[in-house]
């Protein structure tokens, strides 16, 4: 069998944290008297925190100070974090962890390739952090999807060629960054959306293990 590198982003992907980034999004927006909804935070998928604030604002039209912008990143992960405290693996997305121990047995080389910059503890929490042989996150890299460079770093860890190396993403800059790293994209979510991936489900309960055995040959 060959060896293909597996690379997971992490929000909307593994776990559900999307929830609790608009929670915590929504609290600032409140604050500002901007209105937040959740087709609002669909323009935040796979950006970074500084990037989301300034959209955010833009909404709203409220300028700020650089002061007032750094204090709200703080209060903003503060929130998020405060909400992750009691994260444990009921919050893994429904089919996840089949696919993830498939790979395992098969001895398929795993990474993380994702924004966040708590994906550690997020993967410790949900009892998961054993499974990646890596970890990329927003702790590692200078540039945002789509800019190709976390999904190319996960590669190069792995020590697996970016031809052999296939993304699993649920954002339209995801999906981008690994088409533009020449992976195979598999987009997770609505095909309207994410109809530059290669493949498409709509979650991980769809994907077959015979299919990801295919990728695999």
């Amino acid at each position: 069998m060959n060896t293909k590198a597996f690379i997971f982003d992490l929000d909307g992907v593994i776990v559900d944290t999307a929830k609790y980034h608009y929670l915590a999004w929504q609290k600032i927006a409140a604050e500002l008297n901007i209105e937040f909804t959740h087709e609002h935070n669909e323009l935040l998928k796979g950006v970074s925190r500084v990037r989301s604030l300034d959209i955010i604002l833009e909404l709203g039209k409220v300028t700020a100070s650089q002061e007032d912008k750094d204090r709200w990143l703080v209060q903003k992960n503060e929130d998020y974090l405060s909400y992750l405290v009691d994260m444990d693996a009921s919050e893994i997305l429904p089919g996840v962890f089949e696919i993830l121990k498939f790979l395992k047995e098969n001895n398929q080389p795993i990474a993380l390739g994702s924004a966040s910059k708590n994906a550690r503890p997020i993967l410790e929490k949900t009892g998961l952090l054993s499974y990646f042989e890596a970890v990329v996150d927003g702790n590692d890299v200078t540039n945002a999807k789509p800019d190709p460079e976390v999904f190319l770093m996960a590669a190069k860890l792995l020590n697996i060629t970016p031809e052999n190396s296939i993304v699993f993403e649920d954002s339209v800059a995801g999906v981008q960054a690994a088409n533009i790293g020449r992976m195979t994209s598999i987009g997770i979510g609505e095909a309207s959306t994410l109809h530059e991936a290669k493949y498409i489900f709509k979650d991980f309960s769809e994907i077959e293990t015979s299919f990801i055995a295919n990728l695999i040959k």
